[in-house]
């Protein structure tokens, strides 16, 4: 089996084409994601309702909805081996995703809308779902933040990761502002537990907070991870986002032969 070990602004993802195999992709999860110590696996899957269909599962076996980096990734790899051109549709578990090649290495891809916005879900931490069902976010401002403030973090970020208000579990994104479109944003990931190096649904739903709290009126944001940078763009009207788009690099690292 061919194993293509890829990264979206340092989110990591093996990744395999599964078309015409059936296998147990969460045991295939955690077992070649602790080759790399990847944050996730994907697989690739025919589908009747777009160009292909992504099976995506966080590296403890569990599966996810959907992930942005992941998307922007597995984009790359469909365009790369034929199986979709520039422009693409990829079927995940949150809905239909449309995806675009910018260039060799840059990859954009049309996040799920929000399902569930809650700005003031637990006090002054916002909750937010993208897609149906929903990837869950919980999203919270840190003054000042920094990288090497991670491990002084970390049990807030656990507590909210497992805080009943949020009924699914939740991603955690801590952020601080940098300039008036710009964050610095850490992530704690449902599934990896622990930190990762950028988040592409964290990101948007990050941006989709401070659309809807009208801290983002022009609705571009960079968001500096610690893998990357990553660009989001919020449209809407009336409190509701129409279109949420992520944007970012993508490299292929590693092919393994298993």
């Amino acid at each position: 089996m061919e194993v293509t070990y890829m990264n979206g602004a340092g989110n990591d993802f093996m990744v395999i084409d599964a078309r015409g195999k059936n296998l147990d992709f969460s045991a295939l999860a955690v077992e070649l994601c602790k080759l790399t110590g990847a944050d996730g696996f994907m697989a690739v899957d025919h589908s009747a309702e777009a160009d292909f269909r992504l099976h995506f599962y966080n590296s403890d076996g569990s599966r996810g909805e959907m992930c942005g980096n992941g998307a922007r990734c597995i984009c790359r790899y469909a365009f790369e081996r034929g199986i979709a051109g520039e422009n693409m549709v990829v079927q995940t578990d949150a809905g239909l995703v449309p995806g675009r090649r910018i260039s060799e290495n840059v990859y954009r891809v049309l996040l799920n809308l929000p399902g569930v916005l809650d700005v003031n879900r637990l006090g002054t931490v916002s909750y937010v779902e993208l897609g149906n069902p929903g990837i869950p976010h919980a999203v919270m401002e840190v003054s000042g933040l920094r990288w090497e403030m991670a491990d002084s973090l970390r049990e807030k970020a656990q507590a909210l990761r497992h805080n009943p208000a949020f009924p699914k579990g939740a991603n955690v994104n801590l952020y601080t502002w940098l300039d008036e479109t710009t964050i610095r944003l850490l992530t704690f990931e449902r599934g990896v537990e622990d930190y990762t190096l950028a988040c592409g649904t964290g990101s948007g739903s990050t941006a989709v907070v401070l659309w809807a709290q009208g801290r983002l009126p022009g609705g571009e944001l960079t968001v500096k991870n610690k893998g990357g940078d990553l660009k989001i763009t919020v449209e809407g009207a009336s409190g509701v986002v129409t279109r949420l788009q992520l944007e970012g690099p993508t490299e292929v690292v590693k092919t393994y032969e298993i």
